[in-house]
């Protein structure tokens, strides 16, 4: 049940994380209106600024598509048939997150030089983004209590039927965080479309930025990313709409009984097989050809070890402080209504469209202007990496608590205990599960983030993702496949964890 008013317990901290989320905007309202509002105007009126807006929705819109299809049919053959292998297929279907998006783009492009334009963009940004629909629909699945279905089945309605009238709207809160998400990883997106040669927002930016010292007509074409995450998060707010699917009724849930696939067996074997194959096999595959091709260059396994503990820590730190400033925002946005938690939640997905690059900047701006000591220093890069990767800690947050049952947060308050004591014994625990796999998600992003990296290390530090970005820049892909290796490798634990959480 969802209430008016949040307790300040709660709505403090939950404003705190969404002022911090907004901080590039106000970076971004500075450089944009220094030439004055005429100027900002005539940048964002271009037909070139058209093109991009075109070309990005364009992208964006068959991405989420197919993902939605990947990531919906997976995660119903995994969790509710009884698919061959399924424990299996539950694991590998998660480990396209630890492939880069330009890892994949490199690894298409090297194979299929034709494939770079829009193609090359959609297939191998599809490949890596569906996890996020994936993993979410998988859990709301395992979260549906199987009753209901088989009342509908038990008064005649086919197998299809159920699925689309009782399964289905279940699962769209789950399915419409999970494609805001890759709508908004694609928008903000920058390694594969600058590796597939095509031009969208972030890459438009980017020459903006390197071309000219004025940062103005860059910052004022962010600010046409940021009008089209608002619009986003408008419209998967109003999809997936108010209503819970909390069991209240008495008795206790239990698991759905998986459903035989008979003569589908062989096609659903080939379905999973085929989408593992393009997401996973094939880039790790072109990974390995560039490794044997390079058995004669200089290897550094002592370095490489230390770039990797570097990539390690800087990541645990980012998932940490991502964690923390998303548990308030995403039990706010789950428990309380009106215009309040909506803004919160809003604010939070703020800065996930933005490119990283202008992210690193605004942080450059602020701490050059009003904090000074964390110039180029590593509390800024972890800050950084909260503002780009909140939404994907409070969406997890938030899908989570609004499955634990609200009751049992009434009956704490109506025993005495006060919001503080609510939230750490009953909220808290209740949704630790889909908090933890946030956090998980969380520390695989911040180990393959790239631009903000580059701008905001610290002197003298490398990750993983940065070495691999400097060799591949000067042609040496064989010196960058080790790097690329360890990268994947290290961001599979945490998917494989992810995966067999069932």
């Amino acid at each position: 049940m969802r209430t008016a008013r949040a307790p300040w317990v709660l709505l403090g901290p939950a404003c705190l994380a969404g002022a911090f989320a907004l901080l590039p905007l106000g970076y971004l309202a500075v450089r944009s209106l220094e030439r004055g509002p005429g100027f900002a105007w005539d940048v964002v009126t271009t037909e070139g600024t058209v093109l991009l807006l075109g070309r990005s929705l364009g992208l964006a819109a068959v991405v989420v598509s197919a993902c939605l299809i990947l990531g919906i049919s997976l995660a119903w053959l995994t969790v509710r048939t009884a698919l061959p292998g399924v424990r299996a297929w539950a694991v590998v279907a998660t480990l396209p997150l630890a492939v880069p998006s330009y890892v994949a783009a490199f690894a298409w492009l090297s194979a299929v030089p034709d494939i770079a334009g829009f193609t090359g963009s959609a297939v191998s940004m599809t490949l890596v983004s569906y996890p996020y629909v994936y993993l979410p629909v998988a859990a709301a699945l395992r979260g549906i209590d199987p009753a209901q279905e088989e009342v509908s089945r038990a008064l005649g309605t086919g197998p299809v039927r159920t699925f689309l009238r009782i399964t289905l709207p279940q699962l769209r809160p789950a399915a419409a965080g999970g494609g805001l998400l890759v709508a908004l990883y694609v928008l903000s997106d920058f390694g594969a479309v600058s590796l597939m040669r095509y031009d969208t927002f972030t890459r438009g930016i980017y020459t903006s930025y390197r071309a000219s010292f004025d940062r103005t007509p860059a910052a004022a074409l962010s600010v046409v990313l940021v009008v089209m995450t608002v619009a986003l998060v408008f419209l998967e707010t109003r999809t997936r709409g108010r209503r819970g699917h909390a069991r209240t009724g008495t008795g206790a849930a239990r698991p759905a009984a998986p459903v035989p696939l008979g003569r589908l067996t062989i096609p659903a074997l080939a379905w999973c097989g085929t989408v593992v194959a393009a997401a996973v096999v094939f880039p790790l595959a072109t990974l390995a050809y560039w490794l044997a091709a390079g058995n004669s260059s200089t290897w550094d396994p002592a370095g490489l070890l230390n770039v990797a503990g570097v990539t390690l820590a800087v990541a645990a730190a980012g998932a940490l402080l991502t964690s923390l400033l998303a548990l308030p925002v995403g039990v706010v946005a789950a428990r309380h209504r009106g215009r309040v938690p909506e803004l919160l939640e809003q604010a939070a997905y703020a800065g996930h469209a933005l490119p990283g690059i202008t992210v690193a900047l605004a942080m450059v701006f602020f701490a050059v202007r009003y904090a000074n000591p964390l110039y180029q220093e590593l509390p800024l890069l972890v800050c950084a990496y909260a503002v780009l990767f909140l939404p994907v800690a409070v969406a997890a947050t938030r899908a989570a608590v609004l499955q634990s049952p609200p009751v049992l947060e009434d009956v704490a308050r109506s025993l005495g205990r006060g919001p503080l004591r609510v939230l750490r014994e009953v909220t808290v625990p209740l949704a630790a599960p889909g908090v933890a796999a946030g956090a998980a998600l969380t520390f695989v992003v911040c180990m393959k983030e790239l631009p903000a990296t580059l701008l905001l290390r610290p002197t003298g530090m490398d990750t993983l993702a940065t070495r691999l970005w400097t060799e591949t820049g000067v042609g040496s892909y064989a010196d960058a496949a080790p790097y690329a290796a360890a990268l994947i490798l290290l961001a599979a634990v945490p998917s494989y964890l992810l995966g067999r959480h069932r």
